[in-house]
């Protein structure tokens, strides 16, 4: 699934910790924490905005996070 709103990528990155802590893991210190949310955002939908680039880069931490659980 595409992560493409906030309030989703909140609710994903709490359950995913929550599973890891569940399973004797932090994910912040055995993966490594989730990538910032940008603050540098103009609001004028530019191509390449910073929040695609967070978007792209939190799918990569959700891809190693889901094989570091069920690795």
């Amino acid at each position: 699934m595409p992560l493409a709103d906030l309030p989703a990528t909140h609710a994903l990155i709490a359950h995913l910790r929550g599973l890891a802590q569940r399973r004797s893991f932090d994910l912040d210190n055995d993966l490594r924490p989730p990538p910032p949310e940008p603050q540098t955002c103009c609001e004028r939908g530019c191509n390449g905005c910073v929040w695609e680039g967070f978007y792209a880069a939190l799918a990569h931490w959700r891809a190693e996070a889901v094989a570091l659980l069920n690795g």
